[in-house]
């Protein structure tokens, strides 16, 4: 496995935990739960990645609430970034 591989798969890693933290952003986690517990640690690690594309792209206004945009951009851009890792 070269170098290329094994970036590729911590930037593929990186990607799930975008789409786990983005699922569990979708129940309630209360005070000193596992699911907090688990939710906060996802938190820590995704949003120093997250939180300068939010600036640039503050969530959307869809009704009476906002849809963070920033996780799909992330995805995006790490894909993007993979294909060439995997092509070597």
């Amino acid at each position: 496995m070269n170098v290329f591989a094994v970036l590729a798969a911590i930037i593929e890693l990186y990607v799930i935990v975008l789409i786990v933290r983005a699922l569990l952003s979708w129940f309630p986690a209360a005070p000193g739960t596992v699911l907090f517990k688990v939710v906060r640690a996802l938190d820590a690690v995704t949003e120093p990645v997250l939180r300068p594309i939010r600036r640039i792209l503050p969530p959307v206004r869809a009704g009476g609430m906002g849809i963070d945009l920033s996780i799909l951009v992330v995805v995006v851009v790490a894909e993007l970034v993979v294909i060439p890792l995997l092509r070597r």
